[in-house]
């Protein structure tokens, strides 16, 4: 034979899948306690005690000693898969499914083959006929398999199988994060599991030889690649399986999966507690049955409501007929029991795709903006409250210091009655302006607005409301059509409300702040300066379209801490803004998107910058 030269090679080799198993062993025994590490142990014990009780009963002859390492032989391949498929699930983040019943009858299964190979001389489960079959000048045997043996290859390969499946799947799943440590592991368990198949079934010139333990070598090679090379325990899948278990099952946040059709697949704790019922008794129920939701998902198209609305009424009832789709959010309330009483939960539903994109379901979140909702009806209330008094007070007080200021002739007291009449002017106009903070903080539609008009209207108004201030305008076209070329659009879409309330305010503010001191004007009176021009969209232009409204003054200055208290989104009793037309312009310009600059103006005075952007 061509193998003679190496002497029981059959032997040599069997003992050096054994060995390669117990170095294998020894050198990942510092990971202990890490997943999948400790099972792991419990393989290489296993085929160590395969390769090594083989390749020993290869070398002797007694009969009886033969018979007890070919046991051990035995008692290796019955525990090898068990491992096997418990370090694959532990690896791969499914210790619950370790600590499962089901798991606990594959156990079960290996402690009766163990007591059966044990016993087998009293009724021959494994085998029957043992007897002396040499090949190769190693001792191999021939004996008649047991319906036991069978069974116990059977589920071995089986066994084998589903562990390789796992870390496949581990590799598909997670990408190139896992694949080289489960590629090399779930490849080195083929050839020898397709070596025990072939022994099982008497395949090849030489039926009483079995190659496996041989073909462990390999198996050992890729493991250690995986081990040494790759790190494999130093990074595992079961951190990317608990961060997905944590996405869904801790989160304090109500979640359910739901099929096309609209029935539960899947509920999260939190969901189970909204809705006072367990997973088990949901599944496969429609969420309708637990839960009167304003987003419906009816089966096959995900659309919401109305699945026969026409484009129209699409536009006009915007996110809840966009259903999954559109990320609708509505709102629903809910009685949460356990003494919460009633909570309101914000509801949003978004598709699931399979990893080819195709819509497998969805998915429904609802968070809890109890107390959200609660303030904001609170602040509604307060607001328009406040509002009406301080206009109708305001308004008393305005018309008594107008008679009073005609009607007295001591001048210093009629000073004061001007002086009640222009505060009481200010207090209504607060109450106006508050009026506006509550518009720029709800949701409001964009409209295709034409900025340089609204910006021409809003410095018109201005100067009606001050005819004793100065307020220039220059809106930059001129500029645009001396190269011959067409004047560029002045229409963006954003929300005009929120555009004219960033103009209005920043207009007034320079208007209002002045203080009589200024130096464009001979007599030191109010001035501003307010232009207008488009940058961007050229040729050679860098960075997006935008609408630039610039608004400089010859006041006193807007003071470092009142920008600061702006821009920094807080209000504080240190850092305490003067009014309400700072704070207007920073939530207007949020509306629109636009950014806003403040800088001082030379000699004196400020220079507000606000870039509006260009949106089709």
């Amino acid at each position: 034979m061509v193998l003679d030269p190496v002497p029981a090679w059959p032997a040599v080799g069997s003992l050096a899948g054994g060995a390669g198993a117990l170095g294998l062993a020894w050198a990942i025994r510092e990971h202990r306690g890490r997943p999948g590490v400790d099972w792991f142990l419990g393989v290489f014990a296993a085929q160590a005690t395969w390769c090594c009780s083989y390749g020993v009963g290869l070398l002797v002859a007694d009969p009886t000693l033969r018979a007890a390492l070919e046991a051990g032989m035995w008692l290796g391949v019955i525990w090898t898969g068990i491992a096997f498929l418990g370090f694959a699930l532990e690896y791969t983040g499914r210790s619950d499914v370790v600590r499962s019943r089901l798991f606990a009858a594959v156990v079960g299964f290996g402690l009766l083959s163990t007591a059966l190979l044990a016993t087998n001389p009293l009724h021959g489960a494994f085998w029957t006929g043992f007897e002396s079959d040499p090949a190769f000048g190693v001792a191999t045997v021939s004996y008649a398999f047991g319906p036991w043996a069978y069974l116990v290859v059977a589920v071995e390969t089986v066994l084998v199988a589903s562990a390789v499946f796992l870390l496949v799947d581990t590799l598909l799943s997670y990408g190139p994060l896992y694949r080289r440590e489960s590629a090399a592991v779930a490849l080195s368990s083929l050839p020898p599991g397709f070596a025990l198949v072939a022994w099982a079934l008497e395949l090849g010139p030489v039926p009483q030889l079995q190659l496996a333990p041989l073909l462990f070598v390999p198996h050992v090679l890729m493991d250690a690649y995986a081990f040494n090379r790759a790190e494999m325990f130093d990074r595992n899948p079961t951190t990317s399986r608990a961060a997905e278990r944590t996405a869904i099952d801790d989160l304090a946040d109500p979640i359910v999966a739901l099929a096309l059709d609209g029935r539960v697949v899947r509920l999260n704790p939190a969901a189970e507690a909204l809705l006072g019922v367990d997973a088990e008794t949901a599944r496969d129920r429609p969420l309708d049955a637990f839960l009167d939701l304003p987003i419906g998902v009816n089966e096959g198209d995900g659309a919401s409501g109305d699945s026969e609305t026409d484009g129209s009424d699409e536009a006009e009832q915007g996110g809840r007929t966009g259903g999954a789709d559109a990320g609708a959010r509505e709102t629903v309330a809910v009685d949460a029991g356990s003494g919460a009483g009633r909570r309101t939960y914000a509801v949003s539903t978004s598709p699931l795709t399979d990893p080819s994109g195709t819509r497998v379901g969805y998915t429904v979140v609802l968070s809890d903006v109890t107390e959200r909702e609660r303030r904001r009806q609170q602040l509604e209330v307060l607001n328009r409250v406040l509002r009406h008094n301080l206009r109708n007070d305001a308004g008393v007080v305005h018309g008594y210091g107008e008679l009073l200021a005609d009607r007295l002739e001591d001048p210093e007291l009629a000073r004061m009655a001007d002086a009640i009449e222009r505060r009481a002017g200010a207090l209504a106009a607060l109450g106006e302006k508050a009026g506006t903070v509550e518009a720029l903080l709800t949701d409001g539609e964009a409209d295709a607005v034409a900025v340089d008009e609204l910006v021409e209207n809003a410095v018109a108004d201005a100067r009606d409301r001050e005819p004793d201030a100065t307020v220039e305008l220059e809106v930059e076209r001129d500029a645009e059509a001396a190269d011959g070329g067409t004047a560029r659009d002045w229409v963006t879409r954003v929300r005009a409300d929120a555009l004219r309330a960033v103009v209005d305010n920043t207009v007034e503010n320079a208007l209002v702040h002045h203080d009589g001191e200024g130096v464009e004007r001979d007599d030191g009176g109010r001035w501003v300066r307010v232009t207008l021009e488009r940058e961007g969209g050229g040729e050679g232009d860098e960075g997006p379209d935008r609408f630039v409204l610039t608004v400089g003054d010859d006041g006193p200055g807007i003071p470092d801490h009142e920008i600061e208290t702006v821009e920094s989104g807080r209000e504080t009793a240190l850092e305490h803004g003067s009014g309400l037309g700072l704070w207007v312009v920073a939530w207007g310009a949020a509306a629109v998107g636009a950014d806003v600059d403040y800088a001082h103006r030379e000699p004196r005075g400020t220079k507000v910058t606000v870039s509006i952007p260009v949106v089709d």
